[in-house]
C-alpha cells in the first residue's frame, strides 16, 4: 500500500504542478476522488488495528507488571514488535492522504505549486 500511495503522490504532484487541461478536469477530479476514498478506507481499517493493537499492548503490560511471568512477557515483546510496524505504517497513511488534499484542492483550483 505504501508503494501505491508513493506513486499516486508522484503522479498527482506533477498533476498539480503541470495542470490539468480544462476538458479533462472533471473526469480527473472524480478519479482523484474515488483513489482519495480508497486511501481514506484503507486508513480508517489501519487506525482501528493499530488501537487494537496500542490496547492489547497496555493490557499485556499491565499483566507483566501485576503477575510477572516469561509468557506474558514474551506476548508483551511481540505485541511491541508489532506494534511499530502498525504506527509506520499508519503514519505514512495519514500524512499521505493529507497530501492528496492538497493537491486536490491545487488541482480544483487551478493554482500552480
Amino acid at each position: 500500500m505504501e508503494k501505491r500511495l508513493k506513486e499516486y503522490l508522484a503522479y498527482y504532484k506533477k498533476a498539480s504542478e503541470e495542470g490539468v487541461n480544462p476538458s479533462e478536469k472533471e473526469a480527473f477530479l472524480k478519479e482523484m476522488l474515488i483513489q482519495i476514498g480508497f486511501f481514506q478506507h484503507e486508513r480508517l481499517i489501519h487506525l482501528i488495528v493499530t488501537v487494537l493493537f496500542a490496547i492489547l499492548t497496555v493490557l499485556a503490560i499491565l499483566a507483566v507488571v501485576f503477575a510477572p511471568q516469561l509468557s506474558l512477557l514474551l506476548l508483551t515483546v511481540m505485541l511491541l514488535v508489532l506494534l511499530v510496524p502498525y504506527i509506520r505504517h499508519y503514519y505514512i497513511l495519514e500524512n499521505g492522504v493529507q497530501k492528496l488534499y492538497t493537491y486536490y484542492d491545487i488541482i480544483r483550483s487551478d493554482e500552480k505549486v
